[in-house]
C-alpha cells in the first residue's frame, strides 16, 4: 500500500477539521455576499464579524484591526505599500532580508521604482540576519523593517521579537510575513 507523504505544507496545507467545519456552511448554501443587504449576505457578514471578533480577542487586538485577504501575497503587498504611502513624508527607506518571499521582494522592487531605498540585509549560513547590521542600517529616513518570521525554503526561524524591539526603540514600524510560522 502506497501512502502519500506531502512535503509542501509550507505552500499549501490541508484545512484543519475545525476550520473545514466552520467554513462548510459558506461553501454550500450560505455563500452570500457580506456587503449585500439580503438575508444570506447579512448572515455571511455576521459570521465574518464574529470571526473577526474572535481572532481579535485571541491576539489582544481590536476587531477593526483585523482584515481578511485572499492570501499571503495580497496581505504583504497591502501592508508594505500602505506603510510606504502613510509614512512617505517621514522617509523612504525600508529594510528587509535577502531571503524574503517574492511577495515581499517584488513589492519592494516596485517601491524602488517610486523612489524608495531598500536595504537587503545579508544572512549567515543558517539564514539568520545580523541584529547589529539591522541596527546600523536604520537611519532617520527608515520607515519600515519587513522580515519574515520563518523562511519557507530553508526553515530558518528569524528573531522577530528582537527585530520588533529594535524597530520599536528606533520608532520604525515592523512588518512580518508569518504565513509559514509554525514556531
Amino acid at each position: 500500500m502506497n501512502k502519500l507523504i506531502y512535503f509542501d505544507n509550507a505552500a499549501t496545507t490541508k484545512l484543519s477539521k475545525p476550520a473545514f467545519d466552520a467554513m462548510l456552511p459558506f461553501l454550500g448554501d450560505g455563500y452570500g455576499n457580506p456587503s449585500s443587504i439580503y438575508s444570506i449576505g447579512r448572515d455571511a457578514k455576521n459570521a465574518m464579524e464574529n470571526a473577526r471578533s474572535r481572532i481579535a480577542e485571541a491576539i489582544g487586538a481590536l476587531p477593526e484591526e483585523i482584515f481578511f485577504v485572499g492570501g499571503g501575497t495580497e496581505s504583504d503587498n497591502w501592508a508594505i505599500k500602505s506603510v510606504a504611502e502613510m509614512r512617505r513624508s517621514k522617509g523612504r527607506h525600508i529594510i528587509t532580508s535577502a531571503i524574503e518571499h517574492p511577495a515581499v521582494l517584488n513589492t519592494l522592487k516596485h517601491l524602488e521604482t517610486d523612489g524608495y531605498e531598500v536595504t537587503h540585509l545579508g544572512v549567515d549560513k543558517h539564514g539568520q540576519i545580523s541584529l547589529d547590521e539591522l541596527r546600523s542600517s536604520i537611519h532617520s529616513g527608515t520607515i519600515l523593517i519587513t522580515v519574515m518570521a520563518a523562511n519557507n525554503e530553508i526553515g530558518t526561524i528569524l528573531p522577530i521579537t528582537e527585530i520588533g524591539e529594535i524597530a520599536g526603540e528606533s520608532g520604525v514600524l515592523f512588518h512580518t510575513d508569518a504565513v509559514w510560522n509554525r514556531a
